[in-house]
């Protein structure tokens, strides 16, 4: 029966080669010493315990590792920023790669500090907290609330993409409520009083992001108020969500009139929906022509938007890696960049439906 001490991976007690077979060393016997001396020669016994050495010292690092992961938020991760994507066995690899396992690996604590991935991040955790929640692993739930607590202080530093963190953290709210109340416990990993007080935390953060108030910038310079209103229309044409429009409205009496362009939410309609869902959704003003505001906003509601980022995930066809845009990965095709197929963050989770 192997020796089983305080700690599994320590290699036990020394054993050395006699005449009479193996003996068990002691320190402190130093006549034992003595023996073992006559029996057999230093190089020998050098030989024979070098193993348990070299054991000992891998036991030591494994411990020391494993101390430092229970006391760090973010627990350790591999180098390489990418992930090969296998649904079946093989000869040469084996098993399944998961969701948990692609959120872990793919270095989403860093790609929140990019403002060009930060809004795919967001998507992307959104979309787990609406339904993938529960098919994440234990140490990958941990990965989302950490990266959801960065998320939130990173908001609160800089003062943008407030509202949609709000509806980030509204979604995660609703979603585990119902887990834990009508489902039950047994579909989220961990005791549910950790649940609770993470349930908690959200409330905390959202009770933050209500009671922010925005600083003005200290600018001596040109402003966007000082802008020519043909420059100020054409930087409204450049945003994608119709609420952000609505908001620079109500800054002043000058934006408001640009606001209600006809022209600027008609572009806005056509750029996010086609043009038979805007025939299934026409709406007439009082006037007899047709309000593209009011038509934006009932298109939203039935319709999803167009998604677009700077930064995305993408998915090399011919080595099936993924990874970031900007990360290198080991492609042995002759045109890697021809290769890569950007993915949005529902394709990104659809590739791990089995």
């Amino acid at each position: 029966m192997p020796f089983l001490g305080q700690d599994w991976r320590s290699p036990g007690q020394n054993w050395v080669k006699t005449e009479d077979g193996w003996k068990r060393f002691l320190d402190e016997q130093s006549n034992y010493a003595n023996e073992i001396n006559s029996y057999c020669k230093k190089e020998e016994y050098n030989k024979e315990n070098l193993l348990h050495g070299t054991n000992y010292n891998t036991a030591a690092k494994k411990r020391k590792k494993d101390l430092l992961n229970s006391k760090a938020k973010i627990q350790y991760l591999p180098q390489e920023k990418w992930i090969y994507v296998h649904k079946g066995s093989t000869k040469e690899r084996h098993g399944y790669c998961t969701l948990g396992e692609a959120f872990n690996r793919l270095d989403f604590s860093s790609a929140i500090l990019d403002s060009r991935k930060f809004n795919y991040v967001v998507r992307l955790l959104e979309l787990i907290a609406k339904s993938q929640l529960t098919s994440l692993s234990g140490i990958a739930q941990k990965t989302y609330m950490n990266i959801l607590e960065k998320v939130v202080h990173k908001v609160l530093e800089d003062q943008q993409n407030i509202r949609l963190i709000k509806e980030l953290l509204q979604t995660l709210y609703a979603s585990l409520c119902i887990l834990v109340q009508r489902v039950g416990k047994s579909v989220l990993v961990g005791n549910i009083n950790f649940w609770v007080y993470r349930m908690e935390s959200i409330l905390h953060w959202q009770q933050q992001l209500n009671n922010i108030q925005i600083t003005r910038p200290a600018l001596k310079g040109m402003n966007f108020m000082d802008l020519p209103l043909s420059l100020q229309l054409n930087i409204m044409q450049r945003l994608a969500d119709g609420r952000d429009i609505v908001s620079l409205g109500q800054v002043s009496s000058d934006l408001l009139v640009l606001s209600e362009d006809r022209l600027l939410w008609k572009n806005l309609c056509h750029y996010h929906f086609t043009d038979r869902q805007i025939r299934r959704r026409l709406i007439l003003s009082d006037k007899g022509q047709l309000d593209w505001k009011k038509m934006y906003f009932k298109l939203v509601r039935c319709y999803p938007k167009r998604e677009q980022y700077a930064g995305t995930l993408q998915l090399c066809r011919h080595c099936h890696i993924l990874s970031w845009k900007d990360t290198e990965h080991p492609c042995t095709a002759n045109n890697p960049e021809s290769c890569s197929v950007s993915l949005l963050p529902q394709d990104f989770i659809n590739l791990f439906h089995f």
